[in-house]
């Protein structure tokens, strides 16, 4: 008997790739290596229950990866940092992550030596692309396989493949593709394939349970998240954590994302990122007390390309290290407090305290008189500051 190809599969334990264990092993005949890249979307239980139901599919090995903080250290820093909502509104929570779980794939398709690896995209999305895209420039010439995308499968169709050769997990849960990280979870189901529809309550995976409003002390480092309501914390990732656990509650930061897919078609998907919305709507609000108008000028500029490639999987473009080093160098005094009023389905930044506060008193206050000028300052200041543009108008005028 000849020995059977080794093909490393991206694996959640969810519909999509559960059907791909199934289809790889009995109708390709491949030995499969299933690997779970968390990214912290899953409990230690969660991990070992996943585990436990690849084997019972059919793997020959199941890998868990730790992503959480090198997820955080190589991405997530820099989307705060940039204040990053794609179409000022989704952060990123789904395509972030893809990327920090396909370069993970890669490197174990090369410690395995598989000549194949598969993941679960469908063809209509943005994730295909992505691990597609990863996979050729990290590990050329592997052989990429994509059942459902290839075979182009519903949902349903997969969960009559499955009920047919008896595999045991839950299809009801499985009407809407839920799909949790540290930086949010996206919820995707009949509602949002339209233009028109909401999810129920029941579709969230994080219900309300906070209903009295509450106010939270947010204490930033050089722009990274360090404590929170005075509690410290041994990496930023677990203040994401421990903020999520607190404005989740509230049912903040719920939406739906309405968005161009790389592939060039629109799509929704809901989602709910309590701690990201929070966290970058806090910091920015921090940086417009503590950085001058033209830092904030071009951090706005750079961050917003800066997020588009990496929502188009670009995370190895070199632009995007040179990006990082100018957002890193922009945080040097991005340190200090900000407050913020919880309160169900919604916050509000209620202000800063920081050291490096440039609307400092001393200097006078907006709407009255300065202290470091003189109104007779402004009025040459501004015949000054407009000269270019006065001579230009007076040209034109003498012209005509």
């Amino acid at each position: 008997m000849s020995q059977k190809e080794k093909i490393v599969l991206g694996f959640s334990g969810g519909l999509d790739t559960t059907f791909c264990v199934k289809y790889l092993t009995e109708d390709c005949n491949y030995e499969v290596h299933s690997i779970i890249v968390n990214t912290g979307g899953f409990t230690e239980d969660e991990l070992q229950k996943i585990e436990t139901h690849a084997y019972q599919l059919g793997v020959k090995s199941h890998t868990t990866i730790d992503a959480v903080k090198g997820y955080y250290d190589s991405i997530i820093k820099y989307l705060i940092f940039g204040n990053v909502l794609k179409n000022n509104t989704y952060p990123l929570s789904v395509s972030a992550e893809r990327l920090s779980q396909a370069l993970h794939i890669a490197e174990h398709v090369k410690k395995l030596g598989a000549k194949a690896v598969a993941h679960g995209s469908t063809g209509a999305g943005n994730d295909q692309v992505r691990f597609d895209m990863i996979f050729h420039i990290v590990i050329p010439g592997v052989t990429i396989i994509t059942p459902i995308r290839d075979l182009k499968l519903s949902r349903e169709a997969e969960i009559a493949y499955l009920k047919e050769r008896n595999v045991e997990m839950n299809f009801e849960k499985a009407a809407y593709s839920i799909n949790k990280g540290l930086w949010g979870t996206s919820v995707g189901g009949r509602e949002t394939l339209n233009s028109k529809g909401v999810l129920p309550e029941e579709a969230w995976p994080t219900q309300v349970t906070k209903h009295e409003s509450e106010e939270v002390k947010l204490t930033f480092v050089k722009g990274e998240l360090q404590l929170i309501n005075d509690q410290s914390f041994s990496h930023p990732t677990e203040a994401i954590q421990y903020l999520q656990a607190i404005a989740g509650a509230y049912g903040i930061g719920r939406d739906i994302h309405v968005g161009d897919t790389i592939i060039g078609i629109k799509g929704r998907v809901g989602f709910e990122a309590a701690a990201p919305m929070v966290i970058i709507k806090a910091h920015h609000a921090l940086e417009k007390h503590v950085l001058t108008k033209w830092q904030l000028g071009w951090k706005d500029q750079l961050a917003q390309f800066y997020g588009n490639w990496l929502h188009e999987g670009q995370i190895l473009d070199p632009v995007m290290r040179d990006i990082e080093a100018f957002l890193q160098n922009s945080q040097t005094n991005v340190t200090g407090d900000v407050f913020v009023q919880l309160q169900p389905y919604r916050f509000q930044i209620i202000g800063i305290e920081s050291k490096f506060d440039l609307m400092s008193a001393e200097f006078g206050k907006y709407g009255e008189m300065n202290t470091g000028f003189t109104g007779e300052d402004v009025r040459g200041f501004s015949k000054i500051f407009g000269n270019q543009t006065a001579i230009y108008h007076q040209v034109m005028k003498a012209k005509n």
